[in-house]
């Protein structure tokens, strides 16, 4: 098999395709850092979408997601973003926790998902 990598960097790539599942690397609020929780999720959702089409997937496929914040009292609003994301009938499994410090200042929310190919 053969293994795809998407926006490769130095330290990681954003996203690598194994085995007919796509899983990407945590991502973070680019135009929207410092903004609310659900602006910074709204962000980040739109960087997955665009991912996940160049991996050649979509998020109906999407078979996990992992999900930080730097607060809980920023869930409703980052599920706010999410539930006008995520497709009725395609949620994926799910697990959010809060975790007081991620990569950096006014970064409050951080998504990783998997998804089928």
């Amino acid at each position: 098999m053969t293994i795809k990598r998407i926006g490769v960097g130095k330290r990681m790539s954003a996203c690598v395709v194994y085995g007919g599942v796509a899983r990407t690397a945590g991502f973070v609020a680019e135009a929207a850092a410092g903004k609310s929780f659900k602006e910074q999720t709204a962000d980040i959702l739109a960087q997955i979408d665009a991912t996940l089409k160049e991996a050649g997937t979509d998020k109906t496929k999407i078979l996990k997601a992992n999900i930080w914040l730097t607060s809980m009292s920023g869930f409703a609003q980052m599920n706010e973003a999410w539930d006008a994301w995520v497709p009725q009938g395609h949620t994926p499994a799910r697990a959010t926790v809060e975790s007081p410090k991620l990569a950096a200042v006014g970064l409050d929310v951080e998504i990783m998902v998997e998804a089928a190919v």
